[in-house]
C-alpha cells in the first residue's frame, strides 16, 4: 500500500454531533483516489477535458473512530481485485500513530469521461495496478453489511411510492457541487443524506432520550453516528438536477439500526444512488451508545416502513 493523502480534519467539517461529518470521509477518499490515478499513470483523470476518468460504482465504508477538528489524518491505498475495466480499491484512513479511523473498499470503473461507459485499462495502467496488490484487514472491514449481495437491478420512484417510503430530503445540485467534468462530486450523495436524516430520526431519538432519562438528571443530548455505509452509485447528476431522498427501515436491534436511503431523480423516476446505513443513537455528552428501550423499534417502523433494498 502507498500513501495517498496526509492532512487533518477541519473545524468547518465538524457537524452537530461534534465529529467530522461523513461527507468529508468521502472527500478524503476521492483525494486519495486522485493521487492513486497519478501513480498508476492516469494523471489527467480528474482534470477538465479528460478523455477517461475513474468513477466509483459500489462502495463500502467502515467508520471505526471519530475524527475531531484539528486531528492529523493520513491515508494509504492498494488494490484488492482487478478486472478488465474495474478495480476494487482499498483505502485506509488513519489517525496519527496508525490507529485506524475508517476503511473504504470501492469498486472503481475506468470510464469514458463523456459517456460513462467502462472500457479496458491500458496495459501500463493495468501493470501499475498489479504492483499495488494488497490484502484488506478483515478485523476492520465489512461487519454488519453483506457486501456480496448483488444490488437490485433498478430502483424507481414507483417502488418507493409502493411502500409509502417518506421523503426526508429534497435538493437541487449546485454548480460548486460538481467536479471538473461537470458531474456531482461523490461526497454530496452521502452529504445530502446526512443533512436530511434528522427529518426521519429526530422524533425517535427524542423518545429514546425521554425513556432513558433518570430521575432529576437532565435529559441526555442525543445524536447519531454511522458505523457502516454501502453506497451503489447508479447515475451521476449535473448542475440543476433535482434530488429527492426516500428512506426505509432495514432492521432495529438494541444497540444499532439500519436504514435504506434512495437518492432519486423525480424527473426520470430513476435512482441516482441507493445506500444501506448502519448507525447508532449516541449520547453526545458521554459519547456512548444509547440502547433502544423495548418497544421503540415499533416507533421507528412507523416512521420508516420496510421494503427497500440496495
Amino acid at each position: 500500500m502507498i500513501e495517498v493523502y496526509r492532512g487533518s480534519s477541519n473545524t468547518w467539517e465538524t457537524d452537530e454531533m461534534g465529529h467530522m461529518n461523513v461527507r468529508f470521509y468521502i472527500s478524503r477518499m476521492m483525494e486519495g483516489l486522485a493521487e492513486l490515478a497519478h501513480v498508476i499513470g492516469l494523471p489527467h483523470a480528474f482534470r477538465p477535458g479528460a478523455d477517461a476518468t475513474l468513477r466509483p460504482r459500489d462502495q463500502h465504508i467502515r467508520f471505526l473512530r471519530e475524527a475531531y477538528a484539528g486531528r492529523p489524518l493520513s491515508m494509504t491505498a492498494g488494490v484488492l481485485q482487478i478486472t478488465e475495466s474495474s478495480a476494487l480499491i482499498y483505502q485506509r484512513l488513519d489517525h496519527s500513530g496508525g490507529t485506524p479511523c475508517a476503511t473504504f473498499q470501492t469498486w472503481v470503473d475506468h470510464v469514458d469521461a463523456a459517456t460513462g461507459e467502462p472500457f479496458p485499462w491500458p496495459s501500463p495502467v493495468r501493470s501499475a495496478l498489479e504492483k499495488l496488490r494488497c490484502e484488506a484487514d478483515p478485523a476492520i472491514g465489512p461487519r454488519s453489511i453483506d457486501v456480496s449481495r448483488t444490488p437490485r437491478p433498478e430502483a424507481l420512484v414507483a417502488h418507493a411510492d409502493a411502500i409509502g417510503s417518506p421523503v426526508i430530503g429534497r435538493a437541487v445540485v449546485q454548480p460548486q457541487q460538481c467536479d471538473a467534468l461537470g458531474f456531482m462530486i461523490p461526497e454530496f450523495f452521502i452529504g445530502r443524506i446526512s443533512d436530511s436524516v434528522s427529518n426521519l430520526l429526530a422524533p425517535w431519538r427524542d423518545r429514546i432520550a425521554n425513556a432513558t432519562q433518570e430521575g432529576d438528571e437532565p435529559k441526555p443530548r442525543t445524536g447519531g453516528a454511522v458505523l457502516e455505509y454501502r453506497i451503489v452509485y447508479r447515475r451521476w447528476p449535473r448542475t440543476g438536477d433535482r434530488l429527492v431522498i426516500r428512506s426505509a427501515l432495514g432492521e432495529v436491534r438494541e444497540k444499532f439500526h439500519s436504514l435504506i436511503h434512495w437518492v432519486l431523480d423525480p424527473e426520470s423516476g430513476q435512482a441516482w444512488c441507493t445506500c444501506e446505513v448502519v448507525a447508532i443513537t449516541l449520547n453526545l455528552d458521554t459519547r456512548k451508545i444509547i440502547p433502544a428501550p423495548p418497544g421503540h423499534a415499533d416507533l421507528l417502523k412507523a416512521l420508516a416502513p420496510q421494503g427497500l433494498t440496495v
